[in-house]
């Protein structure tokens, strides 16, 4: 079975089509043509600044959710960090799996 697509599998017509389009007195939801404009918000002039990343994440970030003092909810510090070994999570040389080297 051959996957290649001939002119034949194509379908034909026009991309725009604005029957859709809204007529005085058939619809109180106006619809626009494919042709007009869309309003874009965004400025392209300001959209990739700094200013506009800093003004982003302030409006993201919950101040009251975050913690006074950097500490955590009583929690005790449980020892101190250990970088894992190199073997370490790996399956022992008795697991059934063949090692590949």
């Amino acid at each position: 079975m051959s996957s290649t697509t001939t002119k034949n599998d194509i379908p034909e017509g026009d991309a725009k089509d604005n029957s859709y389009t809204s007529r005085t007195g058939q619809s109180h939801i106006p619809v626009q043509k494919d042709e007009m404009p869309v309003e874009d918000p965004i400025d392209p002039a300001t959209a990739d600044s700094d200013q506009m990343l800093e003004k982003d994440d302030a409006e993201a970030i919950d101040k009251s959710n975050i913690l006074r003092g950097g500490r955590t909810r009583g929690a005790k510090p449980d020892g101190s960090y250990a970088e894992p070994g190199d073997e370490e999570g790996l399956p022992g040389p008795d697991d059934g799996t063949s090692a590949v080297r």
